[in-house]
């Protein structure tokens, strides 16, 4: 198969160019970053494409609440010629099996949107004000959940990332659908304490409040998957601030930071099951 990324930029995003190098990196064979605005023309569709990121930024300044105003204009948002609206397109991408990763303003898009934890286009969980009312900047500790249906975190145990948010903590409609939310494991990532292993509701180790350390969400199929830290932004083994520490016996062999592996496991995936 032809594994062709789109990598969706404008109105605040910033993180596309990483997020697109961190794709390429990952294996995939095209790699296009495209405005929302050329998608609302009408220059392209989703349906070119079989991976979607939704990289991380302050969307539309994030007026009335991050990715709010986005998540409007991506539900009821018509392009100009003749192609389908955006959540039909969508629609159409995830039936044929595509992967979507939605990366800090990404998540905060697909809560907004209704498709996370599942794909109800009704939202249901929201990512507001970190508990400690302040943008945090940081590296955390997370671990991976191995029973997730999660494509992007298949195999993976503990990772080291970096956040960069204000509005991180997730709140759920109820507890009953937060309790969901653990049982079913569609709480891929989760903040951890290093010194115990177990996830952590503990500032600074998480970050922002987030009930049961949650970090990240997908969908019962394990394809749409969002996440607060920025696996982007660790794709060369330099980015870690401890770099000249923790490799002391030399760089890795191919040189990639831990973030890589997000985006090659979902590469991998798409490539065994549409190849």
């Amino acid at each position: 198969m032809n594994l062709r990324a789109l990598v969706l930029c404008g109105n605040g995003t910033n993180c596309e160019v990483e997020t697109a190098h961190a794709v390429r990196t990952a294996g995939a064979d095209e790699v296009k970053i495209l405005s929302v605005w050329e998608l609302l023309a009408g220059h392209d569709t989703i349906d070119a494409y079989n991976f979607l990121c939704l990289p991380g930024g302050f969307l539309d300044g994030d007026h009335l609440g991050s990715a709010r105003a986005g998540a409007f204009r991506f539900a009821h948002g018509k392009p100009d010629a003749g192609r389908d609206p955006i959540r039909v397109q969508l629609d159409r991408f995830l039936d044929a099996g595509g992967v979507i990763i939605g990366i800090c303003n990404g998540f905060q898009l697909l809560v907004k949107l209704g498709l996370l934890p599942s794909r109800t286009w009704e939202p249901r969980v929201t990512l507001t004000h970190n508990l400690n009312g302040r943008f945090e900047d940081r590296w955390v500790t997370l671990i991976a959940d191995p029973e997730s249906p999660c494509v992007f975190t298949s195999g993976l145990q503990t990772l080291e990332l970096p956040i960069r948010h204000g509005e991180g903590r997730l709140v759920a409609t109820n507890d009953a659908l937060l309790k969901t939310i653990l049982k079913d494991h569609l709480a891929p990532l989760k903040y951890v304490d290093p010194a115990t292993g177990l996830p952590t509701e503990v500032y600074p180790l998480n970050p922002n409040g987030s009930p049961g350390g949650i970090a990240a969400l997908c969908d019962p199929t394990g394809r749409i998957f969002g996440l607060m830290p920025h696996p982007e932004a660790f794709s060369h083994y330099t980015n870690h601030p401890r770099w000249t520490r923790e490799f002391l016996d030399g760089a890795p062999e191919n040189q990639e930071g831990t973030g890589i592996l997000l985006f090659r496991n979902a590469v991998d995936w798409l490539r065994r099951n549409h190849g």
